[in-house]
């Protein structure tokens, strides 16, 4: 079983605090190995070509090739690097959506008013996760896979009742 990528904590002040960030599936590491192996298969053919004109004609393309690789999955990565933090006070519910190069974007409501919501077909993804409070509805966790966000509608759904009672 593949383990979701949210993480439930405390604050200092004993706040429920849910993190949740998207799936990374190369790592630096694998990025490195990745780009190499592509380089090492890119120049095996040239070694034929040793010597020859047409060597000097295939090289610029074979490494702008490798430059729109490494550039794409670079990209990619960074479009990636965000997080979204839900904490839940003994009166607050607030969340954060972090992203990269971009503003911060909140979202704050009373804790008891605070409802978390599940449209199975009729949000931009299935089982679309939304919270609802203070005359707003924002998404969260929309970068998940489908079981993981039905996962973190029952988790939220949870510990918003938790706080009701």
């Amino acid at each position: 079983m593949e383990i979701m990528p949210t993480e439930w904590s405390k604050t200092p002040e004993g706040h429920d605090r849910l993190t949740l960030w998207p799936h990374q599936s190369l790592p630096p590491r694998g990025f490195v190995l990745f780009i190499g192996s592509t380089c090492v298969m890119l120049t095996l053919p040239l070694l034929a070509l040793l010597g020859s004109v047409l060597l000097w004609a295939l090289l610029p393309f074979l490494m702008m090739a490798v430059a729109g690789v490494w550039f794409a999955i670079h990209r990619n990565r960074r479009a990636a690097q965000l997080r979204e933090t839900l904490t839940l006070g003994p009166r607050e519910a607030y969340l954060l959506h972090e992203r990269h190069n971009a503003a911060p974007m909140e979202w704050r409501c009373n804790r008891y008013w605070a409802r978390a919501e599940l449209h199975l077909a009729s949000g931009p993804v299935p089982n679309y996760v939304t919270l609802t409070g203070n005359g707003r509805t924002v998404e969260i966790g929309a970068f998940l896979s489908e079981d993981e966000r039905v996962a973190l509608y029952h988790e939220m759904s949870a510990r918003l009742r938790a706080s009701a009672e």
